[in-house]
């Protein structure tokens, strides 16, 4: 069982004081041009603050049908485009001893990916036992990512991108193995728990001569319907969680690679990271400074000062007393860059477990993050970079979990994941 780890390094708000007003918690914390963030943790990051973004420029969520479908087969892999459905489960494997050969991974991705388009279609897998286990589709996508590790084990470190590799150690990272790495990555998403369930089992039981499970995560949004399409999901912290993210639109610029392996041309880096959020200590702040750590208004999204959740940050702007109205250490302003190449396409979700031995007070819960770029070396660890240095809400988060995949393009009819950099050579 995961537990959310006792990392900090200075004290935090005593749970019996009273919460600080808005301009005692800028003072006691430090205003304009701090150094360095006041506590312990690691950040979440991919705000980049305020887009002129219309709420119909990213679809939202789909239709709430149980019979739904979303294409397995296409340029690129579905479940990174895709409206984010309420569920999913993350899955990493290990390859066993002895099943570290190209031969061996096309055998696996053959099943996998026919099961994988079957499921995803509305049919039961070739060997299911319990087809009525899938009656409803409910947008099912399994999306396949492969780490350096594998690359290795296989000798075909010449054909990995020069990216794939592991993040840098940040300063307040807390990684933990049982989190972190994995030879392979299987995102499975669906609106129906019940579904995501039977295809990540059918997955595991199809995988289990080749592979052993390295690490598992559950993660959840709202319910399908609950909240009106085009609108941002919000992550526990009540914050909504994503309006930076770019368009459809932008994926070319953004999201798919267009150079280096043939293999990842169309395809995508996924960057996953568990973050563990420090809900008991959250719950000492009032709103005002709850505003104040992440930049933003809780109610509807907007940059302090601003209406609008897709209002451009005005971070030069003084309140009455001479404060600046978005404190520089925010998380909206460290994540936001004035270059165009530092952004990411966001996809998290939430967990929420039950208490271990070593939580802190009451919670086990926090955020699945997970996103997607063309290379993570100059998208996220450039961000990254400027919130381990230096972002409010570092005081109630810390980084757990680590792990960094290559996505291959996606397929056409009768081919299978990774058919390019496993099969045959002439």
């Amino acid at each position: 069982m995961s537990t959310i780890p006792t990392g900090s390094t200075t004290s935090r708000l005593d749970p019996g004081t009273p919460s600080p007003t808005r301009r005692q918690f800028l003072r006691g914390i430090g205003v304009a041009g701090a150094a360095t963030a006041v506590a312990a943790g690691a950040s979440a990051c991919g705000d980049e603050g305020g887009v002129d973004k219309p709420a119909d420029a990213w679809p939202g969520q789909g239709t709430a049908d149980d019979n739904a479908t979303v294409a397995f087969d296409g340029e690129h892999q579905a479940g990174i485009a895709t409206p984010e459905q309420s569920f999913c489960k993350l899955i990493a494997f290990t390859v066993k001893d002895g099943k570290n050969t190209r031969e061996d991974m096309v055998r696996l991705m053959r099943l996998w990916t026919d099961d994988a388009r079957r499921m995803c279609g509305g049919r039961a897998g070739l060997a299911d036992l319990e087809p009525e286990n899938l009656r409803s589709t409910a947008n099912l996508t399994i999306t396949v990512g492969y780490g350096r590790s594998l690359l290795d084990k296989l000798d075909l470190t010449g054909d990995a991108p020069e990216w794939l590799t592991d993040l840098p150690e940040y300063s307040r990272d807390e990684l933990r193995d049982e989190w972190s790495g994995g030879d392979i990555c299987l995102q499975i998403c669906a609106d129906d728990r019940f579904t995501v369930a039977h295809a990540a089992r059918f997955m595991v039981k199809g995988a289990r001569s080749y592979t052993d499970v390295a690490w598992v995560q559950d993660g959840f949004l709202h319910a399908r319907g609950s909240i009106q399409q085009g609108e941002t999901p919000r992550n526990l912290f009540g914050q909504l969680d994503g309006t930076g993210n770019p368009s459809i639109e932008e994926f070319d610029d953004v999201v798919w690679i267009d150079d280096g392996p043939a293999w990842v041309k169309g395809g995508t880096a996924m960057v996953v990271r568990r973050i563990a959020m420090l809900l008991d200590e959250w719950d000492i702040l009032d709103r005002p400074s709850r505003e104040v750590v992440s930049g933003r208004r809780l109610d509807n999204g907007a940059p302090l000062g601003g209406t609008d959740e897709f209002d451009a940050p005005d971070l030069e702007a003084r309140d009455e007393y001479g404060l600046p109205v978005i404190d520089p250490n925010s998380h909206m302003a460290r994540a936001k860059s004035a270059d165009p190449t530092e952004r990411i396409f966001r996809r998290p979700y939430n967990y929420d477990m039950p208490p271990g031995p070593d939580s802190r007070g009451t919670s086990n819960a926090g955020q699945m993050f997970i996103c997607f770029q063309k290379d993570p070396r100059t998208q996220f660890n450039s961000i990254q970079q400027r919130l381990d240095s230096a972002d409010r809400l570092n005081e109630w988060i810390t980084h757990i979990g680590s792990a960094v995949f290559a996505v291959p393009h996606g397929t056409a009819d009768g081919e299978y994941w990774g058919q390019d950099l496993f099969g045959a050579r002439g």
